[in-house]
């Protein structure tokens, strides 16, 4: 778990509410926000990231990746950290579990920005063809940053590598993927708090972005530049769009 937040002479509203931020499945970490758009946010805000379980630093465990499993972690970490209402911004699988809690306690969220999140979550074709390549030949799969960092070695490299082996080899994560359900329509309409939808203009779920727009009141597609990893293939472009959306959150009343 990292936290951020504004340093000493900061211009800070006490009255925003924390900004929790959730990273994707398998190549995906707290560093994932860490080093795009969480600094720019923690300019003023405080902002909690933490590695999903079997992720980063996280305990590496065989089972439990669905989306309310996950929901459950993020329940627990909040009633330890932030139980007052928070904003929350999730990347594909940490989409899905930001909305799930949005779903289960709207007390609890002020704001929800999902980026890139793929519903029904079997039909993310970037995590099918990944899944299925060879674990020798994952590695040629990753996008170009995250290649990057595996072949300048270190610390973050082999984690990213030994966490790969581990979620694809020796748990349940692509049965979970697999077997997670669709959330219909009408509970989707459910959704009561305001939502930003961000999703890349070359990605396979952009229509689910379109979908979503349609269906959650008042949600706000925003179409940018790049693929399924927006955080790394528009990371100026995101960090704007994250900045103004939640420039806006105020707690329930």
């Amino acid at each position: 778990m990292q936290e951020l937040g504004p340093g000493s002479g900061a211009d800070v509203d006490a009255a925003q509410p924390p900004i929790v931020m959730l990273h994707g499945l398998l190549l995906g970490s707290l560093a994932s926000w860490y080093f795009t758009a969480a600094p720019a946010l923690a300019r003023s805000r405080r902002v909690i990231l933490y590695d999903l379980r079997g992720h980063g630093l996280s305990q590496r465990v065989p089972g439990g990746y669905g989306v309310r499993a996950m929901a459950a972690d993020l329940r627990a970490l909040l009633d330890a950290l932030a139980p007052q209402p928070v904003a929350l911004v999730g990347h594909s699988w940490g989409a899905l579990v930001a909305l799930r809690l949005a779903l289960d306690q709207p007390a609890r969220v002020t704001r929800l920005a999902l980026v890139e999140a793929p519903l029904p979550p079997g039909r993310l074709d970037e995590l099918r063809a990944f899944a299925a390549r060879d674990p020798r030949d994952m590695a040629a799969a990753l996008p170009a940053s995250l290649r990057a960092a595996l072949d300048g070695g270190g610390r973050r490299g082999a984690r990213l590598l030994a966490a790969l082996a581990f979620l694809t080899g020796e748990s349940s994560a692509l049965a979970d993927v697999a077997a997670e359900p669709d959330v219909p329509d009408d509970v989707l309409r459910g959704v009561r708090c305001p939502v930003l939808l961000a999703y890349g203009t070359d990605s396979s779920c952009l229509p689910v972005g379109e979908r979503l727009a349609r269906v959650i009141p008042g949600a706000h597609l925003a179409r940018l530049s790049g693929g399924h990893y927006l955080h790394l293939d528009a990371t100026a472009a995101l960090t704007h769009a994250l900045e103004v959306f939640l420039a806006e959150a105020r707690p329930h009343a």
